[in-house]
């Protein structure tokens, strides 16, 4: 886009001036994009890339200055702090250092030396053995294979963590006592843990359950996405195992998998589903943002019955809403009867069976739902803005849309940028709304994915993958590029928003 001088700028008409600005906004995006992967990724790389350098020299310090109580630490944990006599410390990094010891010894070697191959032995069997009886065999389960292998990766970067903090401790206690300085006594571990570091004392368990039940799953399903465990490999009967990037070659290349053209399926969905985020959320900010200037205009009577009217619709369940939206659109629904009977239709209206009409409905309906939530919020910004702003617009001659364009929507704009990108990345996943209101149909052309319908969202897509097709693969593959896509398309536009940039204008 050709950039003009701050002249033109103003010599443009206020219709002119909205439009440059945003093609300016959206013409900005593909840079931050090659800025986010030229200089955002790189400089993250070199933060980790620094965290590498000082753990190598804490370790090389230690090998080199330490005496032979830190360089013991190297292969006991907490022999250091024991042998100085700060018993607490140095038990604790022994006991996990034990721990690790037989944890992998008894557990985690097993499924670490599997992890390659995913199991070898097919379904539980039987065998003949040396006596020359059959004695049974248990067969590997490649999901548990996967799990407890990942698992097992993880507390072994959780001893190498450990093992670096133990010979630091060690080293520093070594610093300490050279500068004949006092050593902290459990006393005084247990104080800190209840003082200055209470804040690890009680993000401890929350971490280690976020580690174990958020991260830990991530991670499985991302690793799952590189094997082809589907319908036709499911343990413990059948082993799955992995195959590399054809999973990813399947969505992103067009090829086909099990005679369906992922490839073009997935590119139909994504268009709809960002189609959808779009509409679903601007329509819902624009229209709940007037709605909120018609009940709080002055002159206005019964305010409050108004806004509760437009608050039943909150009140009511939103999937008792929707369930019942869809039994009254259907071609037999009310509408289309009640239509017929007044002879202004000859044949039921296809709302949803039709896919281009399909989608307007669903569109349609988010606006219902949706517009009382924005109502609400758009009325407690609206209270906020100054009254002088607008009495100091009316004196200038600015009328009420100029006013509403220049006072009222610049302010809302910056103060609710954060919520319009949660609400287009909710949007991105409203699972509600698309599977009970037409269940993602009517169903794709023929020679596309069999599960997909064209009013499907990815999320819905990804449901029907799962629980329906068991095709845990392809599902794992598209949660991967859904989080790429909403994490950088998210951050971006946030930084390239007013409420980053211009975070003093409104204070």
């Amino acid at each position: 886009m050709t950039q003009i001088t701050e002249l033109d700028y103003l010599k443009m008409t206020a219709w002119q001036k909205f439009c440059y600005r945003f093609l300016a906004f959206f013409c900005a995006i593909p840079s931050s994009f090659i800025n986010f992967f030229t200089v955002k990724i790189p400089a993250a790389a070199k933060r980790v890339g620094l965290c590498f350098k000082n753990f190598g020299l804490t370790i090389y310090s230690a090998a080199r200055y330490g005496d032979w109580k830190t360089r013991m630490s190297f292969v006991v944990f907490g022999f250091s702090q024991l042998a100085r006599k700060q018993w607490l410390r140095g038990l604790l990094f022994l006991v996990l250092e034990i721990m690790f010891i037989l944890y992998m010894s008894l557990f985690g070697w097993q499924y670490l030396g599997m992890l390659g191959t995913l199991g070898t032995v097919e379904g539980d069997g039987w065998v003949v053995g040396p006596d020359g009886f059959e004695v049974p065999v248990r067969g590997d389960n490649s999901l548990l294979i996967l799990l407890y292998g990942l698992l097992t990766v993880l507390f072994i970067f959780a001893f190498v963590y450990a093992w670096y903090h133990s010979i630091k401790s060690a080293y520093n206690v070594q610093e300490y006592v050279e500068a004949k300085q006092s050593l902290a006594t459990a006393k005084d571990d247990v104080k800190s843990f209840t003082n200055e570091q209470y804040h690890k004392t009680l993000l401890a368990i929350p971490l280690a359950g976020l580690t174990l039940f958020t991260i830990l799953p991530i991670i499985f399903m991302i690793f799952v996405a590189f094997t082809n465990y589907d319908k036709q490999h499911m343990p413990p009967a059948h082993l799955f195992t992995w195959v590399g990037f054809d999973n990813f070659s399947a969505v992103l290349g067009g090829g086909l998998l099990d005679g369906a053209n992922f490839g073009l399926t997935f590119a139909k969905i994504l268009l709809w589903t960002v189609i959808w985020a779009f509409f679903a959320t601007f329509s819902n900010y624009i229209l709940g943002i007037i709605v909120a200037l018609m009940i709080n205009k002055k002159g206005i009577r019964l305010k409050k019955l108004w806004r509760t009217v437009l608050v039943m619709t909150i009140a009511v369940p939103q999937f008792v809403s929707l369930l019942l939206m869809s039994q009254m659109l259907g071609e037999t629904g009310v509408i289309n009867n009640l239509l017929q009977s007044w002879h202004i239709i000859k044949k039921p209206i296809p709302f949803l069976s039709d896919g281009t009409v399909a989608k307007v409905t669903v569109i349609i309906v988010n606006i219902w739902v949706g517009i009382p939530y924005t109502m609400l919020i758009s009325t407690g910004i609206l209270m906020n803005i100054p009254e002088d702003l607008y009495e100091s617009a009316r004196i200038d001659g600015a009328g009420p849309v100029k006013a509403f364009f220049k006072i009222t929507m610049p302010y809302m704009l910056h103060v609710t940028a954060p919520y319009l990108i949660t609400q287009f990345i909710g949007n991105l996943n409203n699972f509600n709304l698309i599977f009970l209101l037409t269940g993602g149909d009517p169903s794709m052309p023929t020679g596309l994915a069999p599960t997909a319908g064209q009013t499907d969202l990815l999320i819905t897509w990804l449901y029907k993958l799962i629980f329906n097709n068991s095709q845990y693969n392809i599902a794992s593959v598209i949660s991967i590029l859904m989080f790429i896509f909403t994490a950088v398309v998210s951050l971006i536009v946030y930084n390239r928003s007013s409420a980053v940039k211009n975070e003093e204008d409104f204070m």
